[in-house]
């Protein structure tokens, strides 16, 4: 049997990975391990791990590595920490391959681990740019580590092969959220706001902004002026989910509890509303703002406007629902107000989701299960023609 150990840090990630890792738990000739690391183990961040537990997974290595810092100094830190402590992770569960996703900085240091120890990596969502982040680096840099690669559309596949990756290791498999959609039962409207104890308004808007990790200090002006876009907003209900643990991620968890603290009325806020009620969410919701990369990815799906600020997604392939703004407060009140128009909502009935919408974890799982791991770690660079 083949040892393959998935690694997730993250809410957002795990709901990505949930489809391939019940796929990998049923497939006979694999042997699943499951190492969980950092907001997963953070009380901050709602100890998601339990509900990774509740899911019916066996977490065979819990491998701390976040700090309770989210400056420079305290991410890179973390960094550190996480490469000893996978080393030793790896050490101990042996396994014949990594399966990763994305490009956090936690992800980087298993990788970083995996390569040293000779451990192959696969690797999804590679070939992606998202240039105002750390991520953007970080996830190339994992592709050059990686050995198997799971892309999201034909044009991250070339740009993988572009980094020298062979083709024949480059797998086009979809966006892995696009299976959440797909398998599913949403919540109802009713189910939906008895599930988060709150009464949806006449409109409403699902809101999810992470800090610009390669701008010096902006995130709460800008998300200043997103809340006062918002608060002009007429007859709108508010959901925030909170951001994940990144630089200055704590001034926007700080401003979204003031903001629903004086506007319990209209808004309310969550750590991680998990997949099945934010997906539901997006069934509900008028316009979904902020930065995060479902906005781009996920959202499109439902047909309905994503506001996309700043540039934390820059690079991303976009979908024509997606209105890419500045971070202020005059390019945010355009962008709404665009969004609510009927011209602009009419064009999105017959749109299409440029992340596909095939479900991801069967292919995955299949390219796991025939690839021959002995022949993956002397990699050949791929020279484009």
């Amino acid at each position: 049997m083949k040892k393959i150990c998935v690694v997730t840090g993250t809410r957002a990630e795990y709901g990505l990975l949930y489809w391939t890792l019940k796929e990998l738990k049923e497939e006979p000739s694999i042997n699943l391990q499951l190492c969980v690391t950092g907001m997963h183990l953070s009380p901050e961040f709602g100890n998601t791990y339990k509900q990774i537990e509740k899911d019916g997974f066996q977490i065979d290595k819990k491998v701390e590595v976040l700090l309770s810092s989210d400056s420079s100094v305290g991410v890179s830190k973390s960094i550190g920490l996480g490469v000893i402590s996978f080393s030793e992770a790896f050490a101990e569960l042996k396994p014949d391959l990594i399966l990763i996703l994305g490009d956090r900085f936690e992800i980087f240091a298993a990788a970083t681990a995996a390569m040293i120890s000779k451990i192959p990596i696969a690797h999804c969502h590679g070939g992606e740019a998202t240039e105002g982040l750390i991520d953007e680096p970080i996830r190339h840099s994992i592709t050059k580590m990686s050995h198997v690669h799971f892309t999201a559309t034909e044009e991250y596949s070339r740009r993988v092969m572009q980094l020298g990756e062979q083709p024949a290791n480059v797998h086009n498999v979809g966006a892995l959220g696009i299976e959440n959609i797909n398998r599913l039962k949403l919540l109802d409207k009713q189910s939906f706001e008895e599930s988060i104890d709150f009464k949806l308004g006449k409109k409403n808007v699902l809101v999810t902004f992470h800090p610009v990790t390669l701008e010096n200090a902006t995130a709460e002006h800008q998300f200043k002026d997103l809340l006062r876009a918002l608060d002009e907003l007429e007859e709108t209900h508010i959901i925030f989910t909170k951001p994940n643990a990144d630089t200055d991620g704590r001034v926007i968890i700080h401003l979204i509890d003031e903001y629903v603290k004086a506007h319990a009325n209209k808004s309310i806020a969550f750590i991680s509303l998990g997949q099945l009620r934010y997906l539901s969410a997006l069934q509900h919701v008028d316009v979904v703002a902020g930065n995060s990369s479902s906005g781009l990815i996920e959202v499109p799906s439902f047909r309905i406007p994503t506001i996309d600020i700043g540039d934390r997604q820059r690079g991303r392939i976009k979908a024509s629902s997606v209105i890419s703004c500045d971070p202020d407060y005059s390019s945010i009140k355009e962008a709404f107000e665009k969004a609510y128009s009927t011209g602009f909502t009419a064009s999105l009935r017959e749109m299409k989701n440029p992340y596909g919408e095939k479900n991801a974890s069967k292919e995955i799982v299949k390219v796991l299960k025939e690839t021959d791991i002995e022949n993956l770690l002397k990699k050949k660079f791929f020279d484009l023609k």
